[in-house]
């Protein structure tokens, strides 16, 4: 770390990873501008942030595979690369469609990059140094997390909601530049046979048909979303190099963490898709002052997240994922009371925080048992599914939520009724918490680290396979 390559590299996974962290929180800000440019209803908008988490969803263990196999640092590049052509494609899409499918496009950009981002780290930096190189990228990470809100209510208040996705390209064509002088190449030695391709596959099938179903009411595709789910764990039992392997799922950790994982992601994306439309549609909040007023979940995240990471390794991580999913569910119905005439102090401010509150006090004891149930040779392949768990639900929940919670297209122009759905899929969300943390009580228990016989202590052994942490996702 303290040789300038070292710190080069940090930057450059820094800024690749910060490219689709900036996306998830600047494009819900421009939500509302979108739709009145381009004239899209709530559907247009679902698919404007479900199609960048669909492709995202899809393909990012296959991202970090291919990494493996044909060079992490090439295909982070290709992945910026990627991204930054399809930012091009979203910032001059002349209709909802166009947007959608470059919204698409750029998903499979992130999916190329965000693993590689953190491989890269553990594959280059000294072993000495690891820790506080992945500590920096994932502290930096969340800087770009927080201003995200703010820089995405004055982009699109003062230049207009197309120069969210224009700003990916300077940011893009710096992460190459650095990358391509700075960044070694590095490849796994071990990775061997075949990709799993027919897994990607029924996969990318099952989350397409699901999403569309979803969004469009339509059951026949969720039934076929669902039966293609099905198929998807058939394909891996047999898969001789399986996508998401079965065993990871013996630990009965890692399989409560990762449903605790899907019921909580699945009400954090809700409340950050439809919590931004509420306070402009029904507060008339403008971009900037809605994005500013999410920022104290971030803060306390900042601040706590690591604190907490240290007590769940002192009492393990079952109290805090019982405890926080439950104060995140009371602060979700605290939110019930923002309504057309609410003030920020006395009704948004309170359960803002007390949900932030209970994220910070969850988010840093789940990856700590994500990661721990596992042998440490299989943490980044482990981290890289669970990963794709919390991508998964966020992804559904967006899909279905608006309407399960009764928000249509006519709805989003009725401040009052957008408010009275809001509420309902607020109740939903605090349900899904409410799950999460009954499965964390119930299935979180004392279960050491199933450690290999033997590790090579080489780079390649410490997560790199593709590994994004859900701290870093919020």
């Amino acid at each position: 770390m303290k040789s300038p390559r070292g710190r080069w590299i940090v930057a450059a996974t820094v800024l690749g990873s910060s490219l689709a962290m900036l996306d998830g929180t600047i494009v819900n800000i421009a939500l509302p501008a979108i739709s009145r440019d381009l004239g899209s209803g709530v559907s247009g908008l679902q698919w404007t942030v479900s199609g960048y988490t669909l492709t995202l969803a899809s393909l990012i263990l296959l991202g970090g595979a291919l990494g493996d196999r044909l060079g992490r640092r090439k295909v982070f590049v290709l992945g910026t690369v990627w991204f930054a052509i399809a930012s091009i494609l979203c910032g001059l899409a002349p209709n909802i469609e166009v947007l959608v499918v470059a919204r698409l496009v750029q998903g499979v950009g992130a999916a190329l990059l965000t693993p590689g981002s953190l491989a890269l780290i553990s594959a280059s930096i000294h072993p000495d140094d690891r820790g506080a190189a992945i500590g920096l990228w994932s502290g930096l990470g969340g800087v770009a997390s927080a201003i995200g809100p703010f820089l995405g209510g004055w982009l699109v208040e003062t230049a207009g909601w197309r120069s969210v996705f224009l700003l990916n390209i300077p940011l893009a064509i710096g992460v190459v530049w650095v990358a391509a002088k700075h960044v070694p190449e590095s490849r796994d030695p071990h990775a061997a046979g075949k990709l799993d391709l027919p897994g990607v596959a029924v996969v990318a099938s099952a989350l397409a048909l699901l999403t569309f179903g979803f969004i469009d009411s339509s059951w026949l595709a969720v039934g076929f979303g669902l039966v293609a789910a099905v198929a998807f764990v058939v394909v891996e039992v047999r898969s001789p190099n399986p996508l998401v392997p079965p065993s990871l799922f013996a630990s009965r950790i890692f399989l409560a963490a990762n449903l605790v994982t899907f019921a909580v992601y699945a009400a954090l994306g809700g409340v950050f898709f439809l919590l931004i439309l509420q306070l402009q549609l029904a507060l008339n909040y403008s971009p900037i002052a809605a994005g500013v007023a999410t920022l104290p979940i971030t803060v306390l995240m900042l601040f706590l997240s690591a604190r907490m990471g240290r007590l769940a390794q002192r009492i393990g991580p079952r109290i805090p994922m019982t405890v926080g999913p439950a104060i995140g569910a009371v602060g979700l119905l605290l939110m019930l009371r923002i309504h057309p005439g609410s003030t920020y102090v006395l009704h948004v401010l309170p359960a803002v925080v007390v949900f932030g509150i209970g994220l910070t006090i969850l988010v840093a004891p789940l990856t700590g048992a994500v990661l721990g149930a596992v042998s440490t040779d299989r943490a980044g392949i482990a981290s890289g599914v669970n990963n794709a768990v919390a991508r998964t639900s966020q992804l559904l929940a967006v899909a279905a939520l608006p309407g399960l919670a009764g928000i249509s297209g006519v709805d989003y122009d009725s401040p009052t009724v957008f408010s009275g759905g809001f509420h309902t899929a607020m109740i939903i969300c605090a349900a899904l918490l409410a799950a999460g943390s009954l499965i964390s009580a119930l299935m979180i228990r004392g279960e050491q680290r199933a450690e290999p016989e033997s590790i090579d202590c080489k780079p390649h052994c410490d997560m790199t396979s593709p590994a994004v942490s859900p701290q870093t996702q919020v």
